[in-house]
């Protein structure tokens, strides 16, 4: 992709959704650190799905852990690998408490050094909370980055990397949400759906075609 071309890709997601929002369901910074770390190889409905019912029992660092293991584990077990999650909520739970007050840092280097909180999980709560102009490179933002020519990379944090360079200052805020729900719901994994693609224009991907027989 050209210059020109990410400009013109990212003007037209913006005039199609000016404000996009993650799909996650949160009400503080606290709930959308424990919706991320909980998404982890889940689904946002899943998750979303479980989330409902805790947070309105468990909503702040200090009530999660009067929850303990079993209590939380009972409220997230239809998520993918809850135990180790729980663990690690749980934990990420009381260093918050007796290290930050019971408030989510506001940095990178913080966030990352609690259990179950990789790169990916910082750089949502970096964006989503508080604004910063990072790059969370999930599957869909690794797929849509190597496949639309937009920042090819062989790893999450080499596409991350390219993003933050090739992607205009005007849009970068935004940019994970756009090309999250992009891939999400039109240039999926196996069936990119090309044919009503707004942005397909400005995209490297060449779908094949299919020969009509006569």
């Amino acid at each position: 992709m050209t210059r020109a071309d990410i400009t013109a890709f990212f003007a037209t997601l913006a005039a199609a959704n000016p404000h996009p929002q993650t799909e996650l369901e949160y009400t503080s910074v606290f709930e959308l650190l424990c919706a991320v770390l909980l998404s982890a190889q889940a689904t946002d409905v899943s998750v979303n799905k479980a989330t409902r019912g805790l947070f309105k029992v468990a909503n702040t660092p200090q009530k999660m852990l009067s929850l303990g293991l079993d209590g939380l584990e009972a409220h997230i077990k239809t998520i993918g690998l809850y135990h180790s999650k729980a663990r690690h909520l749980l934990e990420t739970c009381r260093i918050l408490v007796e290290q930050y007050g019971g408030e989510v840092p506001r940095t990178r280097e913080a966030l990352q050094t609690l259990p179950g909180v990789g790169r990916k999980t910082a750089n949502v709560v970096l964006n989503v909370a508080f604004g910063e102009p990072t790059m969370a490179v999930d599957t869909h933002i690794f797929r849509v980055a190597n496949r639309t020519g937009l920042a090819p990379g062989k790893t999450p944090l080499e596409v991350e990397q390219k993003l933050l360079k090739r992607v205009p200052t005007a849009f970068l805020v935004h940019a994970h949400h756009w090309l999250i729900l992009h891939g999400r719901y039109i240039c999926q994994a196996r069936s990119p759906q090309c044919w009503h693609c707004a942005v397909a224009s400005h995209c490297d991907f060449k779908p094949k075609t299919t020969k009509k027989t006569p």
